[in-house]
């Protein structure tokens, strides 16, 4: 029953904390015949596809994500974490992408590229994580309230043959204060989570309507970045009900500088 009241008292939070529609950032080639979904609930998705070009798809190659506009997002935030949020959506887009292309280590004159960059981050409050694990212990259940401190990730990405874009997104999603999202100690913790939604709807409208996921290949195109799974940090979230990004993430390799 105080689980219910205070999900009750703090429900009108939601609204105010839902992800805002975004404006083009100027990373993507174009933004004419972006469309706006309208099936999402906590994310704020335009996009596009070519899909008779996308038909002829095999393989593709996959740019370095990076921050746009250069030296403007995540500011107040550390060079490391900025750039651990980059090696995230790095991670996540080539493990969901092999799952539909070759995934090729160098770029080729007749196979598409896909480029994506943050273009917003905003940082995840400790105080409010700190609050939130620890109601969770004491009103356990799948949905928690948070407090403040609400993190945000936007993206955007496409898919290029040659100079012409066959697809392409634009991404955006905030935690909200009451509900199912995971809080962290990390200050890009919640941007580090969403990295895996955004590279899943990313690929989903880069891929052609109807082609299956396929096996993940051997050797796995994606092994520098670590295992796919992590049950480290499975544990560590049932355990402290917190996100621990050192369990989580991808370990395998250093992430790169924030500006690349």
């Amino acid at each position: 029953m105080r689980r219910a009241a205070l999900i009750v008292g703090l429900a009108g939070l939601t609204g105010a904390c839902a992800t805002a529609q975004q404006g083009d950032a100027g990373f993507l080639t174009g933004y004419g015949g972006l469309t706006p979904r309208s099936d999402t609930l906590r994310v704020a998705i335009r996009e596009r596809a070519d899909q008779p070009a996308l038909v002829g798809v095999t393989a593709v190659f996959i740019e370095p994500a990076a921050l746009y506009p250069p030296g403007q997002v995540g500011q107040g935030l550390s060079q490391e974490e900025r750039a651990a949020v980059l090696a995230e959506v790095d991670r996540q887009l080539c493990y969901e992408l092999s799952e539909r292309y070759d995934i090729l280590a160098e770029p080729r004159p007749d196979a598409p590229r896909v480029r994506a960059a943050v273009t917003r981050i905003e940082a995840t409050g400790q105080a409010g994580s700190v609050v939130s694990a620890a109601a969770s212990w004491f009103i356990p259940g799948p949905i928690g309230v948070r407090p403040g401190g609400l993190g945000a990730l936007a993206a955007e990405a496409e898919m290029l043959d040659q100079d012409r874009q066959i697809a392409a997104i634009s991404w955006a999603r905030q935690a909200t204060a009451v509900g199912t999202d995971t809080p962290s100690l990390s200050r890009v913790g919640d941007a580090l989570q969403f990295a895996e939604p955004f590279a899943d709807d990313a690929a989903a409208i880069m891929t052609a309507e109807g082609r299956e996921a396929r096996p993940i290949p051997d050797p796995d195109p994606c092994a520098r970045f670590g295992p796919r799974t992590r049950p480290a940090g499975f544990i560590a979230r049932f355990a402290t009900g917190l996100y621990v990004p050192e369990l989580s993430t991808g370990g395998a390799e250093e992430p790169g500088t924030e500006e690349r």
